[in-house]
């Protein structure tokens, strides 16, 4: 099956601490460095799609940026699912050229969260998840959230801290093969758990990064994606499932909407997770990646944690999974934090990765997370 749209241009900028870096410069660093993976000039460009800023925040965020590119699309709008924006605009960028409505559209993400953000402007921007009437007021916090699942689940499932640490560690030992990776030295379950606790039972090391970094992808429709001049990959599938925003209204602590994101993903592409050869999951936390592992269908309840322990998560295992190192180990930048998934299993695809290749991949699976595990949207592409 074919959704009639192809990621033509793939392109991610420096990542980590990047002084003198802003928001914009970064959107433009990925969108110029993406048309012209693509083969594409600028003025090719019919369509684009931003999503967020926490440095430049902006009610017209994609406006703003075109402003800054001197840029005048047919079509322009910004989208906000917190982590899940990438994928979902990477699915809405396909219907877009599905539909015959662009040609090429330019999908764009990028932050100088980092440097650009002190400590009290990055708590102030979390603190905007929280439930105004129902949480805010008790103090409740992003990590806070996650360590009430994380909780919840390992009470019901017996994961053990260990078992969550072990991701950590997977995580990295990926980092270390990609060279832009904000961190690259080897850790051990031990030094997981020997970290700051930041939120019970997360410590700092089951935590994403903080970094600067943008990212951006050029959707393209079949008879545009022609002429590209780098390999063609297929969306084949996309979905999403959104169960609740705030946790205190989830309907569990335990199932969440990637379960029908994924479902749906799989269905349009044709495929199950057992065909996928390398998945690019959002990973904000480890009990993130273990339960979304888990709900698609990847690993049995508890198991994945286990699976991460004995190699199954790394290049050569059952599923290589976050192969440049994820949120943990290669970047967190806002919106291009989800974002620097999709380029990874673009390069994947492509069969461009160098020492973390894996070897003759031809199916992959995007997933991206928004919220307290509210908004998800699940993409599977294929080497064409």
């Amino acid at each position: 099956m074919s959704m009639n749209a192809f990621i033509t241009g793939a392109y991610d900028t420096a990542v980590g601490e990047l002084p003198g870096s802003s928001c914009m410069a970064l959107h433009a660093e990925a969108a110029l460095g993406a048309v012209a993976d693509a083969g594409l000039k600028l003025s090719d460009i019919d369509g684009v799609l931003c999503a967020y800023s926490f440095t430049e925040p902006h009610l017209m965020l994609a406006s703003v940026f075109c402003e800054y590119l001197g840029i005048h699309p047919g079509t322009c709008l910004a989208i906000q699912a917190g982590g899940a924006s990438a994928c979902i605009m990477v699915m809405q960028a396909a219907a877009l050229v599905a539909s015959g409505q662009c040609n090429h559209v330019l999908v764009v993400t990028g932050d100088n969260r980092l440097t650009g953000l002190s400590r009290d402007g990055a708590v102030a921007a979390l603190a905007e998840v929280g439930h105004p009437q129902f949480e805010r007021p008790f103090g409740i916090s992003v990590p806070a959230s996650y360590g009430l699942v994380a909780r919840r689940y390992m009470h019901e499932y017996g994961v053990s801290r260990e078992q969550l640490a072990a991701i950590a560690v997977e995580h990295r030992r990926h980092a270390a093969r990609h060279p832009k990776a904000q961190k690259r030295e080897p850790i051990t379950v031990a030094d997981v758990l020997a970290s700051k606790p930041i939120a019970e039972p997360l410590h700092l090391l089951d935590c994403c990064l903080i970094s600067d970094g943008g990212a951006a992808l050029v959707v393209s429709s079949r008879a545009a994606a022609r002429d590209a001049k780098s390999r063609p990959i297929e969306i084949l599938g996309a979905g999403q499932g959104h169960t609740h925003e705030h946790i205190v209204v989830a309907p569990s602590l335990v199932d969440f909407g990637c379960k029908a994101s994924s479902r749906t993903a799989f269905a349009r592409a044709g495929v199950n997770a057992a065909e996928i050869d390398v998945a690019e999951i959002y990973d904000s936390f480890t009990i993130t990646l273990a339960v979304e592992l888990e709900s698609i269908g990847f690993f049995e309840r508890g198991e994945a944690g286990q699976a991460a322990a004995r190699g199954e998560l790394g290049l050569g295992g059952r599923l290589p999974c976050n192969t440049h190192g994820g949120l943990m180990s290669y970047a967190h930048s806002g919106a291009a934090g989800g974002m620097f998934h999709a380029v990874e299993a673009v390069h994947q695809l492509r069969g461009d990765a160098g020492a973390r290749q894996v070897p003759d991949a031809r199916l992959a699976f995007v997933h991206g997370d928004g919220g307290i595990l509210s908004a998800h949207c699940s993409l599977v592409l294929g080497a064409h």
